[in-house]
């Protein structure tokens, strides 16, 4: 199945040129994931024309305020709007001791409950999971713990191919069996063996998310092959000492790592206040990666 990256914030920790700072909604499998939630994020569910009808899941990178200032605004929009999922924030365990007590002020009536799922943000490991997909923690370098997030979906059944199913008259019954690996006898004895029964399943899609962080090749072992790599961009390489300093990437070193993960696309993004316009990074990072978007807000990706 297709999934839908919605850009809600491309800005990094101060918003200027009518950019917000850090948010995204992943949409897959019915569901929606919400990948940070900088301050105004509740807006940009609008602006972009995003609904939130079918978000229960929150994934925070990381406890600086342009990750996550926006979470009690959201879910106090989400309350007055008629919102009844349950909502799961997956965090570094700081985050509650944090929001509870604002929770407890502002959100105590809400038709929902509000769970928290800490990880260790310094370890790679599964931290969701459900019939089709999984969320690992991806281990970034940074001023504070932070992580960023792989979303893989999992293997699909194969595909039925309906010209044979109707040529060796497979009853419907034994569909979901076919579908399972199992061969067909027909009515005479012969066995059809499943292969001739179907296709091999849709690819897995998948989606990594790495912001914020410094350039680090330990990344790569995890997102290698993704279909989709979001990677920040806070600098072009003429700002590599500020890059260095304040543990950000520029892009061209964000090219360079879906270059070598050997990536199928790249989007930046997290971009500095003092880029007024985003064409330096881009053209940058394309002349090393040349299947490179600059992420914009309001930007939606299928893949």
């Amino acid at each position: 199945m297709d999934f839908k990256l919605n850009i809600l914030g491309t800005g990094a920790a101060v918003p200027a040129h009518g950019r917000f700072s850090a948010a995204q909604v992943l949409e897959t499998h019915n569901k929606s994931f919400l990948i940070d939630c900088a301050d105004g994020t509740q807006h940009q569910f609008l602006n972009c024309n995003v609904k939130s009808t079918r978000l229960s899941h929150i994934f925070i990178s990381h406890l600086h305020g342009d990750h996550c200032f926006g979470i009690i605004a959201l879910l106090s929009t989400l309350g007055m709007t008629g919102h009844t999922n349950d909502i799961y924030i997956h965090s570094h365990p700081d985050l509650e001791a944090l929001l509870r007590p604002m929770l407890n002020y502002f959100c105590f009536d809400l038709d929902f409950k509000i769970y928290f799922e800490p990880f260790d943000p310094l370890t790679s490991n599964i931290i969701y999971e459900d019939r089709s997909i999984t969320v690992t923690s991806i281990p970034l370098v940074h001023s504070m713990p932070t992580c960023g997030f792989l979303f893989r979906e999992k293997e699909g059944a194969p595909h039925l191919r309906k010209e044979m199913l109707d040529f060796y008259n497979v009853p419907l019954s034994m569909y979901p069996s076919i579908k399972e690996g199992a061969d067909f006898v027909t009515t005479d004895g012969r066995i059809v063996p499943n292969m001739h029964l179907t296709t091999p399943p849709s690819p897995a899609k998948s989606y990594a998310y790495c912001s914020d962080t410094r350039y680090t090749e330990r990344i790569i072992p995890i997102i290698e092959g993704v279909d989709c790599l979001y990677h920040e961009a806070t600098y072009a390489t003429p700002e590599l000492d500020k890059a260095k300093k304040h543990l950000h990437s520029t892009a061209a070193e964000a090219a360079t790592i879906a270059q070598k993960a050997g990536v199928k696309q790249l989007i930046i993004g997290h971009y500095s206040k003092r880029y007024d316009t985003i064409e330096p990074l881009l053209r940058e990072a394309q002349a090393i990666f040349p299947a490179t978007t600059a992420a914009y807000d309001g930007l939606k990706v299928r893949f």
